[in-house]
């Protein structure tokens, strides 16, 4: 199972976790964000990433053009579209990058919303359903998963913290691919992560074989 941390935007903190089993990092380009990452990091900085690293730009209804101007100057290798984009944009994207769909989840949750978007997305991510479109620290039920039924593989969010290796484990999904987290493992202000906490999660998730 792939593991992305989200949020991330101090170079040296982004550095020292570069170097653990990490797959994906998400950079946050909504500037309502309290994760937003501004001109905090130089665009080479990320660049030279190390190649094992998936670098993920995450937008919030963000003009296409704009994401096309990021993407080449960040050498994004992935976006994570997180408002309300139709499938167009989708589809125009998706030649040039790999593309995450994300949809808020709660109990009654129709599937078929995701129908649309299937030709056109490489994952989807399923986080808890807010009032915003940033992450609530929430978790959602995850029974609503089995409804899941279609090919595309998908992330899990919402809620996950370093106590949640266990629960990860019981998760029987074909089509989970990788978990996402973020502000569970922050430390002190929004967008820095205590390194310690991921690497005990890395170490637990491993123990169970996920």
């Amino acid at each position: 199972m792939k593991l992305k941390i989200c949020g991330l935007k101090y170079p040296d903190n982004i550095k020292e976790l570069s170097m653990s089993a990490v797959d994906y990092m998400g950079f946050i380009f909504y500037k309502k964000s309290p994760r937003y990452i501004s001109n905090m990091i130089d665009f080479d900085f990320i660049r030279q990433l190390p190649k094992h690293i998936n670098k993920t730009g995450v937008f919030v209804n963000e003009k296409t053009y704009k994401m096309f101007n990021l993407i080449a100057h960040y050498n994004l290798d992935t976006i994570q579209l997180h408002g309300e984009e139709p499938e167009e944009v989708c589809k125009e994207l998706k030649p040039y990058v790999k593309i995450i769909k994300a949809f808020g989840i709660d109990d009654t949750f129709d599937f078929k919303r995701v129908e649309k978007y299937i030709p056109y997305v490489d994952f989807f991510l399923f986080d808890t359903l807010t009032d915003s479109y940033g992450g609530s620290g929430k978790k959602f039920n995850r029974e609503v998963l089995k409804k899941y039924t279609y090919d595309v593989p998908f992330f899990l969010s919402g809620g996950i913290d370093e106590y949640s290796a266990g629960e990860l484990k019981h998760i029987d999904h074909p089509k989970l691919y990788a978990i996402d987290i973020n502000s569970k493992f922050e430390i002190e202000k929004p967008g820095l992560k205590d390194v310690q906490k991921i690497k005990k999660f890395i170490n637990k998730l491993s123990e169970y074989g996920n």
